[in-house]
């Protein structure tokens, strides 16, 4: 948390103080830029947003409590004017981690990207860091320039990891990233095809995820997954020694990977003689089964990169694997298990692309046996101009998978149905629908007890919109 006077906020964002501050008002809390969050003694930062000023809602902060206010224009009660509240908090970010570093040179600062699972992996982290430490690894997507130093000013004096995740929609976003908060240890754990229509090619996503290893000073920790072949071919672009993991290759390895029958996943975790943690001590060797309450078999990577991270980082070894034993991710909406009525619904309605519904199609097909199994499928954001055949390609597979019943809504998934349809062995067990609530309603009336749902889409598609409300409804045992 900060313990910063207005003034010393004034001298490193360049900013003067106005409406009667004083330069003596302490901020105690952490930076804020939602009113509604604000406690006694934090910093409100007025963000300028797409939908909503922060300056609105100044007094109703300092009402909260807020110590002081950050802003861009006039206000009326006590804050620091800058010129760019954004940038300020980047500088706030920096300086309050240089202090951190200073105060505390066990501090580890752990960053992790990928086109996929970095939310969950970051999750993963901060679950068996806290058996070594104080941990900061918040749950939730806050992986990008406004995000992050929000996250950065969480830093209190016993901090001794902080887990930072960072994305990219283009070229040069980690790097600066990276210049607000320099990492220890970097962690890439795959390029596949999320936003392949703002970057162009899954070569420059790679060029980009790899500014992350570049980051890297010469003592730091590269940690990478080496059967991605993007990502292993990231070592070359790293200063610092590099730590790799795998379920076929790598230092660290996943062995005897394995799906029960409601597809939780579990292995054992391979760690030879001979490995070094950031700090140079002997990580330990040795074998330990690894059981966590995740969905699918691509959590396992997941859970192999956090961990090799973690034993990088300086956890124990037999602590780590206790810890996600049974674990489950902080952040929901991705493979989250819900119950109800004797139906299971899996809400993985956050994010979506190619790589990740194929993954989540695959999970379905698996719980599907004894169950009728229910896709109900949105678009896929930011799939540049191959986005029609991306979501075909998903229609075709839910066929293949023998998806009990696949419904695809909104206007931007209509390929999928258009795939399903064509691939020649589904009836009508392929339907569209036009909006979420219209989804909402179908699910409704026709889920039943036994029935397994998936839910998948990128965020702003609205599936994510569905689960809470059909569980309720579910729970009630209502009639449509």
């Amino acid at each position: 948390m900060l313990q910063i006077t207005a003034r010393e906020i004034a001298d490193i964002t360049g900013g003067r103080l106005v409406a009667g501050a004083t330069g003596d008002e302490l901020v105690t809390g952490t930076a804020r830029i939602d009113s509604r969050d604000v406690a006694r003694g934090d910093l409100f930062a007025a963000f300028l947003g797409e939908r909503v000023d922060g300056h609105d809602y100044v007094g109703a902060a300092q009402e909260a409590g807020a110590a002081l206010a950050l802003v861009a224009r006039e206000t009326t009660v006590p804050a620091v004017l800058v010129a760019d509240v954004r940038t300020a908090l980047w500088d706030l970010a920096r300086a309050q981690l240089e202090r951190a570093r200073q105060e505390n040179p066990e501090l580890v600062v752990l960053a992790i990207t990928g086109s996929a699972g970095k939310t969950g992996a970051k999750d993963l982290l901060g679950t068996i860091l806290r058996t070594a430490g104080e941990t900061i690894a918040p749950a939730g997507s806050f992986n990008n320039e406004l995000g992050l130093p929000l996250t950065v000013l969480r830093l209190g004096a016993g901090t001794r990891f902080l887990v930072l995740e960072m994305g990219a929609r283009g070229i040069g976003h980690i790097a600066q990233l990276t210049d607000i908060a320099r990492p220890d240890i970097s962690l890439v754990l795959n390029v596949g095809s999320a936003h392949l229509g703002e970057f162009g090619s899954v070569e420059a996503i790679a060029r980009a995820k790899g500014e992350l290893v570049e980051a890297l000073a010469p003592e730091g920790r590269a940690v990478l997954n080496a059967e991605d072949r993007l990502v292993a071919g990231m070592a070359g672009r790293s200063a610092a020694p590099v730590l790799t993991w795998g379920f076929t290759t790598g230092d660290v390895r996943g062995q005897d990977l394995a799906l029960d029958d409601d597809a939780r996943v579990s292995f054992t975790l391979v760690v030879p003689e001979g490995l070094q943690t950031l700090r140079g001590e002997p990580i330990g060797a040795g074998s330990f089964p690894v059981r966590p309450d995740l969905l699918g078999e691509h959590q396992a990577a997941n859970v192999l990169a956090a961990l090799t991270a973690a034993l990088s980082a300086g956890a124990d070894l037999a602590a780590a694997t206790a810890a996600l034993d049974g674990a489950k991710l902080a952040t929901g909406q991705r493979m989250e298990a819900l119950r109800a009525g004797g139906a299971l619904v899996i809400d993985d309605a956050y994010n979506a692309n190619p790589d990740s519904m194929r993954q989540a199609l695959k999970t379905l097909a698996h719980l599907g046996r004894g169950h009728r199994t229910i896709a109900v499928l949105g678009e896929m954001l930011e799939m540049g101009p191959d986005s029609v055949r991306l979501h075909d390609e998903i229609g075709r597979l839910a066929v293949r998978l023998n998806i009990g019943q696949l419904y695809v809504v909104g206007d931007g998934a209509a390929p999928i149905h258009h795939g399903a349809s064509l691939e020649g062995s589904f009836g009508g067990e392929s339907e569209y629908l036009d909006t979420v609530d219209e989804a909402l309603a179908v699910l409704k009336r026709v889920v039943a007890p036994g029935d397994v749902v998936l839910l998948k889409s990128s965020r702003d598609a609205g599936l994510r919109q569905i689960a809470r409300p059909l569980i309720e409804h579910l729970g009630r045992g209502e009639d449509a």
